[in-house]
């Protein structure tokens, strides 16, 4: 009778009788929300309480970090924001690592913000904290309910800020708000947001087309923007008719199939050598969906690849990415696909077709051969117990080509930037350019169910991993088969190898004691493995992806096989002044 009562209610487009609760689930069930992700608290406990009536799962974390690097991932995967809530104060503050990664990362997300009581507001009572002020500078917007009536109009407010500026959204809400009586109506998402864009300016287009019909060796550089949009088809239209190898940007490897005739792999930290040597020679570069991201360009390999001279066509959602970090000769304010099929209508009504340029596939598919072997021969040099790069090179054999698959920050997680290649996309889930640890796995969480018959897989750090690990145990509760692939080196590595270039192997901080993942991962209830030979990864990969279970794979790994530091460009070699400190000095080395 409750659930009857409660669905006749649902009469989208009329005005009737609410609770406030009653109107922000409502809304939410409009907004096709499915899971909200947080830890159970008192502020918001009367909304919790209608979710099972009305189709929303709750997915009680361990830690409110994690609750929103797995909306997070939720998004990227479905591209439905995803929904995160805490109790006021250290609840939603727990949230500010993982919400400012949202934001970096262009994740439409609606925080839910309980705060302190109208009535207490201003008194520090408990667990009270100025929420909007601390998430001020790492969302798209903060939205303020400030009347019981406006709860749902509200709501609609933050996910059309979320969806229109693709980024978090907080909407703070005095927690006795939530009771009372109001008259509204509950709308669908098409009568207060519009989610598809223009294609640009039309001038614009057509002076892109005539660049790129000029241009001797122009590049694509496929980002984000691509994915979200479904443009990857369009994307290889434009390529294929003008014969232009297609780069990705920096961690968004599935934003052009790897297996490509004109694909050569992403830029940025531990990127692609074909990639940076073919943008190198780029005398036009589309970049379509990206901002061209200032860590993402940076030299690597010592290869200062991104071009100088280069004449640039960005296209971008945001008005603000055009020319941000780099000056562009078109800038393009629009939708990645829409845009994306303006220039190829164009292209294809304006230049013929050229025919296939042998000379630009051979060289393109030579230094992807050259790539591809070096990246073989550098795995398979010794290491004691396994070279991390054998590690991954295994790893990646081994999965399905659907499998999604989160990095996090690190040594080893960003060394994958390498070896992953997707013929898929929303299959690549990186941590970017906020570059937090403890990302993946939870990421890996909200991806399982973004998409449960995928496998999802986590690569991960063993320092990350002490900051994730907790989430075994809601994987279990929750029955969400991610595989947890922790590389082990006993040591926060990208930090060590900044000790071991600069500071002449004085590790400080930097070696980690740690108790044995494998028996913790058991004593959670998921499968645990340790892994010491190159040979068992596919064995115990394949293992566990016919259990269909969470499962943690101990990786034992050399801590002596380092990437290159991160930040070549942040980092100088240490001089001391003061005498006590003199033989630290870069200069008495050796000496």
């Amino acid at each position: 009778m409750v659930k009857q009562q409660y669905a006749e209610s649902k009469q989208v487009g009329n005005k009737m009788k609410m609770t406030p609760s009653e109107a922000i689930v409502e809304t939410l069930v409009a907004e096709n929300v499915k899971e909200v992700y947080g830890i159970v608290g008192s502020a918001f406990m009367d909304m919790l309480d209608l979710f099972p009536t009305a189709g929303i799962r709750f997915l009680p974390v361990r830690h409110e970090q994690s609750a929103a690097h797995m909306a997070d991932a939720y998004t990227r995967v479905s591209g439905v924001a995803g929904v995160v809530i805490g109790q006021n104060g250290p609840g939603i503050t727990n949230m500010v690592t993982s919400v400012a990664a949202a934001n970096q990362a262009h994740t439409p997300m609606v925080v839910i913000s309980p705060s302190a009581g109208t009535p207490t507001i201003g008194w520090d009572g408990f667990q009270e904290a100025d929420q909007v002020s601390i998430f001020q500078s790492i969302t798209k917007e903060t939205v303020r309910v400030t009347h019981k009536s406006r709860v749902a109009d509200c709501l609609r407010t933050a996910f059309r800020i979320a969806y229109a500026e693709r980024g978090p959204v907080l909407y703070d809400i005095p927690r006795d708000l939530f009771y009372g009586e109001l008259e509204d109506q509950i709308l669908s998402p098409r009568q207060y947001r519009v989610d598809k864009r223009g294609n640009g300016d039309p001038a614009a287009i057509s002076d892109a087309v005539t660049l790129l019909q000029q241009a001797e060796n122009p590049v694509i550089l496929s980002g984000r923007g691509v994915v979200d949009a479904d443009a990857v088809d369009v994307v290889s239209k434009i390529a294929e008719h003008l014969t232009i190898p297609v780069a990705v940007s920096y961690m968004h490897n599935d934003a052009f199939p790897a297996d490509h005739p004109l694909a050569v792999g992403p830029i940025g930290y531990m990127g692609s050598k074909a990639a940076m040597y073919t943008l190198q020679e780029a005398d036009v570069v589309l970049a379509i969906g990206t901002r061209l991201s200032v860590f993402g360009t940076l030299p690597c390999y010592d290869i200062d690849y991104f071009p100088k001279q280069a004449k640039i066509i960005q296209v971008d959602i945001n008005p603000r990415n055009i020319a941000r970090t780099h000056p562009v000769e078109i800038g393009i304010i629009g939708d990645a696909k829409s845009s994306a099929e303006a220039i190829y209508e164009q292209l294809e009504k304006s230049v013929p077709k050229r025919k296939s340029n042998d000379e630009r596939l051979t060289a393109v598919s030579k230094r992807k051969q050259d790539w591809e072997q070096e990246l073989i021969d550098l795995a398979m040099v010794e290491g004691e117990p396994i070279n991390p790069r054998r590690a991954l090179l295994e790893l990646t054999k081994a999965l399905p080509e659907n499998t999604i698959i989160s990095t996090d920050i690190g040594n080893v997680s960003s060394t994958a930037n390498a070896y992953l290649k997707f013929t898929q996309t929303r299959r690549h889930i990186a941590a970017l350019t906020f570059g937090n640890t403890g990302f993946a796995y939870p990421a890996a969480l909200g991806a399982q169910l973004a998409e449960p018959s995928s496998p999802v897989v986590a690569i991960i750090g063993d320092g990350a991993w002490g900051m994730s690990l907790h989430e075994v145990s809601t994987a279990v509760e929750q029955n969400i088969p991610v595989i947890a692939c922790v590389f082990n080196n006993k040591s926060w590595a990208a930090e060590k190898k900044n000790q071991v270039d600069y500071y002449d192997n004085r590790f400080i901080g930097s070696d980690i004691e740690a108790p044995d993942f494998t028996e913790v991962a058991k004593s959670m209830g998921a499968l645990g493995y340790t892994i010491e030979q190159p040979e068992a990864i596919a064995e115990v990969v394949n293992h566990v992806l016919q259990q269909r279970k969470p499962a943690v794979l101990n990786i034992m790994v050399d801590g002596t096989q380092l990437a290159p530091p991160f930040r070549k460009d942040a980092l100088k070699m240490p001089t001391r002044l003061l005498d006590k400190y003199k033989h630290l000095d870069y200069e008495t080395w050796g000496k």
